[in-house]
């Protein structure tokens, strides 16, 4: 892995393919990291740029010095693409907290967008698992993310799969390594707070989000796994009304990331795609 200093943090990116291939941007969730995207390198890098990145403050990465919001998180991502250089329009894909940033940078500089692929992501409905709702209570969220250990991190990735063959030794202890990072149990609760609470991911951010992106159409993909414990997949139908032009994808007994459950036939829908753009 490799790092980039972006204004004074260090963030940590993967990048495979050819340097002067069509880039491609992936983004993990909400407390996880750029490893979520793993699978998928292999599956573009024969034809595309693809990087995959820890978003400041998540993953290895470290914080931007603002607090965390969406607007902070796309600026930080953007950012991180002019340090590496990369300023050409990109193909984003965002997983859960990932597709609300890619939503976020699509409409502060729709320029730079080829493509959007939303993967079970986040803006589309306030239902969301209770695990995260908790968080919001004052001092419980805090302890909770500082007591992720060898017992209680491998409850929490089993509810991101139905394989749970998928919970290795090696997820858990990236996730345990994650948790113990300075910036990990803050940024967490900033982004917690700034999109909702106990009582669900707020409404307001959403509207207005969906609302700046009315006009912005972009060829975009979205799809969901059906047994989704995080954010339900009762969502996609909000997430066809908000992007009626999208083409979308419901996978079956499949959870939170479709990217890593069912590694093929995710790339089978999203290049065609990414192939029809450079027609």
């Amino acid at each position: 892995m490799n790092y980039v200093t972006v204004r004074g943090s260090r963030i940590r990116f993967h990048e495979t393919g050819d340097p002067a291939a069509p880039p491609v941007l992936l983004l993990h969730g909400i407390g996880r990291s750029l490893e979520d995207w793993s699978a998928q390198h292999s599956r573009f890098d024969d034809g595309y740029r693809v990087i995959s990145l820890d978003m400041p403050g998540f993953g290895l990465s470290q914080r931007m010095p603002a607090p965390t919001t969406l607007p902070v998180l796309a600026d930080g991502v953007w950012a991180t693409l002019d340090a590496l250089g990369e300023t050409r329009p990109v193909h984003l894909m965002g997983n859960s907290l990932g597709g609300a940033v890619s939503m976020t940078m699509l409409a502060s500089v729709p320029e730079r967008v080829s493509t959007l692929t939303l993967v079970n992501s986040a803006g589309f409905g306030k239902e969301v698992t209770w695990a995260l709702r908790v968080l919001a209570l004052p001092g419980l969220g805090r302890a909770m993310l500082r007591n992720i250990n060898r017992v209680s991190a491998p409850r929490v990735e089993r509810t991101l799969f139905r394989d749970r063959a998928l919970v290795t030794p090696e997820r858990v202890a990236m996730a345990i390594k994650i948790a113990r990072q300075p910036d990990f149990a803050p940024v967490y609760l900033e982004v917690a707070k700034a999109l909702g609470g106990f009582r669900g991911v707020a409404p307001a951010w959403r509207t207005a989000l969906l609302a700046s992106l009315a006009e912005l159409v972009k060829p975009t993909l979205i799809v969901w796994g059906d047994r989704d414990m995080i954010l339900p997949s009762t969502h996609l139908a909000a997430a066809r009304a908000a992007f009626p032009h999208a083409k979308s994808h419901m996978f079956p007994n499949t959870g939170h990331m479709p990217q890593i459950e069912r590694p093929d036939e995710f790339a089978g829908l999203v290049r065609p795609m990414l192939a029809e753009v450079a027609v």
